[in-house]
């Protein structure tokens, strides 16, 4: 529901590989920080185990949230060499997820850079299909490739393309692994779309109803994302948790005015919903 006001439209081809029926291993770039993971973990039809950033796990809290929601940490050199080995745990148990008929989602990329260029690859996906292979398990491969008209705020849309990729050979040698990432990359850029920028608000009563919320809570995130990739993604959240709340208010204040109960179920319903009807075309909010 939340993806559903959010965004103006995700188009998801082909949506009959969302319900995957055997183990999967599931690689995408990486271009909207972990509103990239919200989208495909939401359209998915299965439980996604996750490999994020290693060092968001190093606050206990963060680490505990993020474990119980599926996500595993993964580190990189730029965020010290001494925490490298940790990887061999995460490899291992996304391939005993694997093996267990699960599904694991990689970053191929290993960096989040709001760019529509997809950025060379990083040995994770490989290595843990050359530990399941190594395993006798042969997980199916989806390379995704996602696209958005733009990086900033509500009302976006977003492209998600999905294609099945063979491997006629099992992975084993490093020259196997460089293949592998070839053939992602070209699946990849074959398939990238990015949407038309062509969203605009339409200021009817609804929008400047819903404006200063929305302009509070976005300058907020803008204060504290600054100069990093996390806006669309803390936005989202933040709407997410504010919202109900602003609405129930809203609601609470109908209430002691002594509104009809009819009134208030149909308004506390169709409140949030509406949001819709303010998108349009042609330039941006």
């Amino acid at each position: 529901m939340g993806l559903w006001i959010f965004c103006e439209k995700v188009r998801i081809r082909p949506k009959a590989l969302l319900n995957p029926k055997r183990p999967t291993l599931i690689v995408s770039n990486h271009p909207n920080s972990f509103l990239d993971a919200i989208i495909i973990g939401a359209f998915y039809q299965r439980k996604i185990r996750f490999l994020a950033r290693g060092d968001v796990f190093e606050n206990p809290i963060f680490g505990f949230l993020l474990r119980s929601i599926g996500m595993l940490p993964v580190y990189r050199a730029r965020e010290g060499r001494e925490h490298l080995h940790r990887n061999e745990n995460t490899f291992e148990e996304s391939v005993t997820i694997l093996k267990n008929g699960g599904i694991v989602f990689i970053f191929i990329e290993g960096i989040c850079l709001q760019t529509h260029k997809i950025q060379a690859f990083k040995k994770g996906a490989s290595r843990i299909l050359m530990g399941a292979h190594q395993k006798m398990c042969f997980p199916d491969i989806h390379v995704i490739s996602l696209g958005y008209n733009n990086f900033r705020g509500i009302g976006k849309n977003v492209d998600v393309n999905i294609e099945r990729l063979s491997l006629k050979n099992p992975i084993v040698t490093p020259k196997d692994a460089l293949d592998f990432n070839k053939k992602v990359f070209t699946i990849m850029e074959k398939n990238r779309t990015i949407p038309k920028n062509n969203l605009y608000f339409k200021k009817r009563f609804l929008y400047f109803l819903h404006l200063p919320y929305y302009r509070f809570i976005e300058n907020i995130v803008a204060q504290k994302t600054h100069q990093t990739v996390f806006y669309d993604s803390v936005l989202f959240a933040l709407l997410l948790f504010t919202y109900p709340i602003v609405l129930g208010v809203f609601i609470g204040i109908l209430w002691a005015l002594d509104i009809d109960s009819i009134i208030l179920i149909f308004t506390f319903i169709w409140f949030p919903l509406s949001i819709k009807s303010v998108y349009g075309s042609w330039k941006l909010f």
